[in-house]
């Protein structure tokens, strides 16, 4: 007997219980010897109908059919149907007469009342640990179903194409200082990993999350990312932590299933009660849901879009400490922004640190070192086996000396040792020996890292070019790339080249040499990503604009704003854009006025569009533009 049959002798198990319900309502009328058995058999009625229903229930859940489903529980509902079909057919058969006569003896009814009991309670016995297995499974579903989640936010997501982690034998007196915090129940509850732009901070941090996911340890991850969508801002921070804290610990799902169906818009409450009833509450009101530590990892607070959220977040996570069972701990990584700073200034004596800029200068070297050589060697051998035997890079390639220096310019800055190694391995451009070349050409100039790592890159799409041709191809990348950085969230080669005005062709010609600093996806409609913010602030850096020989390709961001929100205007000033049912919704509400309202907005465009064209100096510079494609 499979599930369908299951459920089909249940159907006629609920049918005989009316009908027995039914009858004892007869010989409640016209029995005057045995009103307290008709009684007393109702009661057993309601209180089985009651178990068959709520069995039928969760058989009829999506889980349910493979959780409950067995032998005993089919045999138990088989014999139930025989028992009360005998006692349908008595109780039919005692009512034909012409004063009903109550068909059972005393001893023959406490007899069926005790075989009702221990069917009933052999029903029980059969789903009690399932239907507690399945419920769980129903509230984590609708809780899940009802949380709003940040896409791609935790350590092992990879919307960019890759996931950085440590190199083995690299950071590890860092990552061992950082394990022992989160294995130590003395330790405190918030832990702070400091460091300057490119020094590696992500990288850890991901590092650290697949290591306390091994331990079972890691409760959620939260990554955020400067035009990352959702993951640059706090709206679905909290959310996003609890819905993976649902997932490793479903028993806490009814907890919050509470919380949302009382407050079902509780992601746009203050980040504090968010917190608070979605993560602290449940934990605490869960006695024994976890047995060991638990983190959470999240990583570029700096990133998080505001500066205020940036101070309160700190103040919030000190709260952890009042969580006892589990031992609650989040593991944060940022820039030393000032109000980060101020923050932890806030709770002082209530946190652990490290500060990246105190790790002596020999262990920044020796790791990075250890990452250049596994890099160099990996490029190395990968060309070899692509090219024919007279041109292999030779074995002593590129040469003890040649990778000091390289490792010398990278120190303190892991991302500088990584884009040059990604620029060595972009084919686009050359072999590796050619690209080395440059590379080593602007070491000799004893410039910063940063601007070692860039320029050779960006140089290199204007060297040997007449005075005309560099000023379009200069042009030409201030207008693309100055959107890319721009935007508030990233946006695929399609929908740039409709917001731009550009072909496709053309914008991949454009991003074909720029895979060593911005993610290129194969197709044109994934997003284009940077694949780290130092690029973007090499770019926009103010200093720049004061040496524009040195650094052509520096982007004015106030320009940039002003230039996507012009090509906004003109995309949506565009005949058949703005129009009645714009979203072809196919509703009355969509039609009536809208015609005149649409004219309306398109007049109130142009009229910002004139405000904007006659400021020299657009107030813009701290807008985030963000352009969703229309269907």
């Amino acid at each position: 007997m499979d599930v369908l049959g299951l459920l089909a002798n249940i159907s006629q198990v609920v049918d005989l219980l009316v009908k027995i319900g039914v009858m004892c309502s007869i010989y409640c009328v016209d029995v005057k010897k045995a009103p307290g058995d008709v009684r007393r058999l109702l009661k057993e009625v309601d209180r089985l109908t009651a178990v068959i229903k709520e069995l039928e229930s969760l058989l009829q859940s999506p889980k349910g059919s493979s959780k409950l489903e067995s032998p005993s529980l089919r045999q138990a509902v088989f014999d139930l149907r025989r028992l009360l079909a005998e006692m349908v057919a008595k109780l039919d058969l005692g009512a034909k007469h012409a004063r009903a006569v109550w068909p059972f003896k005393k001893r023959e009814i406490h007899e069926i009342f005790a075989t009702i009991e221990r069917q009933k309670a052999n029903i029980l016995l059969n789903i009690t640990i399932e239907q507690t297995s399945v419920l769980l499974d129903v509230h984590q579903d609708i809780v899940l179903s009802k949380l709003r989640i940040a896409d791609a936010a935790t350590f092992d997501s990879s919307p960019d194409g890759e996931q950085s982690f440590c190199l083995d034998g690299t950071r590890s007196h860092i990552i061992a200082q950082i394990e022992e915090w989160g294995t130590n129940p003395d330790s405190q509850s918030v832990f702070w990993l400091n460091g300057m732009a490119g020094t590696g901070k992500s990288t850890i941090s991901r590092t650290i999350a697949q290591s306390f996911a091994n331990k079972n340890i890691l409760g959620a991850s939260f990554f955020f990312k400067r035009g990352g969508g959702d993951r640059s801002g706090t709206n679905f921070l909290i959310t996003t932590i609890a819905a993976q804290l649902v997932r490793r610990i479903p028993s806490i799902a009814s907890r919050i299933r509470e919380v949302l169906d009382f407050e079902p818009q509780i992601h746009e409450k203050p980040l504090g009660d968010q917190f608070q009833k979605l993560i602290l509450d449940p934990l605490k009101n869960t006695p024994g849901c976890w047995s060991s530590s638990l983190l959470i990892v999240v990583d570029a607070l700096d990133e998080c879009g505001n500066e205020e959220n940036m101070r309160t977040l700190i103040g919030i996570f000190s709260k952890a400490q009042q969580r006892n069972n589990p031992r609650l701990k989040i593991f944060l990584t940022s820039r030393p922004e000032l109000p980060i700073r101020l923050g932890f200034e806030e709770i002082s004596g209530k946190y652990d640190h490290l500060l990246l800029a105190t790790v002596p200068k020999a262990t920044i070297e020796h790791d990075i070192a250890l990452f250049m050589k596994h890099q160099l060697n990996a490029i190395k051998m990968d060309y070899n086996k692509s090219v024919s035997i007279h041109r292999k890079i030779s074995t002593g390639w590129p040469g003890d000396d040649v990778v000091q220096q390289l490792i010398d310019s990278a120190v303190p800055l892991f991302i500088v040792a990584a884009t040059i190694c990604r620029f060595l391995k972009d084919r686009r451009l050359g072999g590796p020996q050619h690209q080395l070349s440059k590379i080593l050409e602007y070491q000799k100039m004893h410039i910063s890292g940063l601007d070692m790592t860039y320029l050779p890159i960006l140089d290199n799409l204007i060297a040997d070019l007449p005075l005309s041709a560099r000023k379009e191809v200069l042009a030409r990348f201030q207008y693309l790339i100055g959107s890319i950085i721009t935007l508030a969230q990233p946006l695929s080669i399609r929908s740039l080249a409709n917001l731009l005005g550009m072909s496709t062709d053309a914008i991949e010609d454009q991003l074909d040499l720029l895979h060593s600093v911005l993610g290129v996806p194969t197709d044109l409609d994934t997003p284009v990503r940077l694949l780290h913010l130092s690029f973007r602030d090499f770019l926009v850096d103010s200093e720049k604009k004061f040496n524009l020989s040195k650094y052509p390709f520096w982007v004015d961001e106030s320009e940039a704003h002003s230039k996507l929100f012009s090509q906004c205007i003109k995309l949506l000033s565009t005949d058949g854009v703005l129009k009645e049912d714009i979203c072809f919704l196919r509703s009355p509400a969509c039609y009536g006025n809208s015609r005149q309202e649409t004219h309306k907005t398109s007049e109130l465009f142009y009229e910002i569009q004139n405000d904007l064209s006659r400021q020299t100096q657009p107030h813009s510079k701290n807008i985030r533009f963000k352009y969703t494609p229309l269907l």
